[in-house]
């Protein structure tokens, strides 16, 4: 509920705070008084649109603020706290302000939020419904709620919705995945051939070193020849000139004549030995190279499948990584994606049968709602209908239409329902008789509409509480007995929900638990806006001037005080 509410620079408001009760709240005053300003401003905290034009002439910003009450309003508070909103006090602020420019900003507990959040956290529980203008019931799109509220259907309604979310979820995962499918068939292919390439090499991480050396060999066969035997021949002395002597042959000599020296001088005989060590070395070295040299062939085949292997490697290189280790590396890496591309596929197969069966669940659940909504419906219609009788509009008629949906295309696939079903309900009205059912934006005038809400919040009542009814004028053009039932109706919707309203029945006013008097007077030269509670003798002389006028007589305070008296008992 409202507990309190603000309003500064507003029209021909300068500033007034407002403390609302529980249950009926009335607002009485002169035609012109400025009672459908709190409205406006009521409008403009659940979102409604605001021009420059309602800020106060010289003013720079019109201002609205309320305090909400939000005890047992759980659903509200979840959805503030997933907001990131504290609502341990359950209190919420809500600020509207508009400035001169038009530019208009809200705020929640002092946070700035875009305005469409007003919207979203109000609809269905703040409803302004006025001669100009009804939030809910001229906007076609709220009808099927209403109608599943009725019905008890909310929760096989939310099922529906999120079925369909979910189907369009997956039409949109598996067109992606469709619409992606060649770019990855190429991308297979491509990545297939790169790990054949790199399979089909057999590569090891230590051949390319062997690879290269017995290459290198092979192509210098010559030289390695030539120049092995002649240091073979340096080593050995075969094939010097006769009177030339081989190392081998010269370290002989000089170990000789070191042996018979370290007989004279024993202490030649450690550099003997090692003179000996190096002509065993020196002899074994001879042998190797002599047996290296007898070993170098050519083998041209052998050196082009070298050279092959060699050119086979140099382009992995170049293409996958600097040696082997970088090329196998690779290789793992474009298998992992390989394996990704191909769970792909398999993925938007099990998304097509998952699809097909979300559908078929979708398409009966949607079924058994369109049965319940027309029985709903229906009742729907009868229970207004029974209400507009006693508002006043005695010949009125009211019915629930449903209109088929065209289900939307998705991925190529239709999809099996609307958003919220098989249907929308499109409630017709007609007023008079001889009038044919039209759509209530089309027919309905503001004071019907008033209390057509009227009628269908009556007949909505058992729907859980805690809304905020605002109504501008239900009483228009009914009197006597029918004012009386409009007012017994709002005190019946006041036991489950804060109801506001302005009205000129005195039947109405009585039956108030909270009553104020909104009064224009001048002030400073410029008009200005009161508006004030009243209790005791100021609320007898208030209903008595609404039903005898500004001359109140004693005989129209009785009949206030008889209005006041019937309320109490009733």
């Amino acid at each position: 509920m409202i507990e309190t509410l603000r309003i500064a620079q507003i029209a021909i408001v300068d500033e007034v705070e407002i403390e609302f009760g529980p249950g009926l709240n009335v607002l009485t005053g002169e035609t012109g008084a400025g009672k459908s300003i709190v409205l406006g401003a009521l409008a403009l905290l659940a979102g409604g649109r605001a021009s420059s034009e309602v800020v106060r002439e010289g003013a720079e910003q019109g201002s609205v603020e309320a305090v909400f009450r939000t005890d047992g309003l759980a659903d509200l508070e979840r959805e503030l706290e997933a907001r990131g909103f504290d609502t341990s006090e359950h209190e919420l602020v809500v600020h509207r302000s508009v400035a001169s420019s038009g530019r208009s900003r809200a705020r929640l507990g002092g946070t700035l939020v875009p305005l469409a959040t007003l919207s979203e956290l109000f609809a269905g529980r703040v409803e302004v419904s006025s001669q100009h203008s009804t939030q809910s019931l001229r906007r076609p799109e709220t009808h099927g709620r209403l109608l599943d509220v009725a019905g008890g259907l909310l929760s096989e309604r939310e099922a529906v919705e999120r079925a369909f979310s979910q189907l369009r979820a997956l039409d949109r995962e598996i067109q992606t995945l469709v619409s992606e499918g060649e770019e990855r068939e190429r991308r297979r292919d491509f990545l297939a051939f790169q790990i054949r390439e790199i399979d089909d090499a057999h590569l090891e991480a230590e051949e390319l070193e062997k690879v290269a050396a017995d290459r290198s060999r092979l192509a210098h066969a010559g030289r390695l020849r030539q120049e092995g035997g002649a240091a073979w021949a340096a080593l050995s002395g075969d094939g010097l000139p006769e009177d030339a002597d081989g190392a081998v042959d010269l370290l002989g000599g000089a170990l000789r004549r070191l042996e018979a020296m370290s007989e004279l001088d024993p202490s030649l005989e450690e550099t003997a030995g090692r003179l000996r060590d190096l002509e065993t070395e020196l002899r074994d070295a001879a042998a190797d190279l002599e047996r290296y040299v007898d070993g170098i062939e050519a083998d041209p085949a052998l050196l082009t499948s070298l050279e092959e292997r060699l050119d086979q490697v140099e382009t992995l290189r170049r293409k996958y990584g600097q040696d082997v280790g970088e090329i196998l590396a690779y290789r793992h890496q474009i298998a992992k994606e390989l394996g990704s591309i191909e769970g792909a596929d398999e993925r938007a197969s099990a998304l097509v049968r998952e699809r097909a069966s979300l559908a078929a669940a979708l398409c009966e659940r949607a079924g058994k709602l369109s049965e319940a909504r027309r029985a709903a419906g229906e009742e729907l219609s009868r229970r207004v209908e029974r209400s507009l009788r006693g508002l006043g509009l005695a010949r009125a008629r009211f019915e629930v239409g449903l209109e088929p949906v065209s289900a939307p295309e998705a991925a190529s696939r239709a999809l099996p329902c609307g958003p919220a079903g098989n249907e929308v309900a499109v409630f017709r009205f007609a007023a008079n008789p001889g009038e044919s059912l039209r759509p209530l934006h089309k027919v309905a005038s503001g004071g019907e509409l008033s209390r057509l809400v009227l009628a269908l919040k009556s007949a909505l009542r058992r729907a859980p509480g805690g809304m905020v009814l605002v109504f501008d004028e239900v009483d228009a053009g009914v009197g006597g007995r029918a004012a009386d039932r409009v007012g017994r109706a709002l005190a019946e919707l006041a036991v489950r929900h804060q109801v506001l309203c302005i009205t000129h029945l005195p039947q109405i006013a009585a039956l108030a638990d909270v009553h104020f008097r909104v009064e224009k007077r001048e002030r400073a030269g410029r008009s200005a806006v009161r508006v004030c509670r009243v209790d005791g003798g100021a609320r007898i002389d208030e209903i008595a001037r609404m039903a005898g006028g500004e001359r109140v007589s004693e005989a129209t305070r009785r009949h206030a005080e008889e209005l006041l008296a019937s309320r109490r008992s009733s």
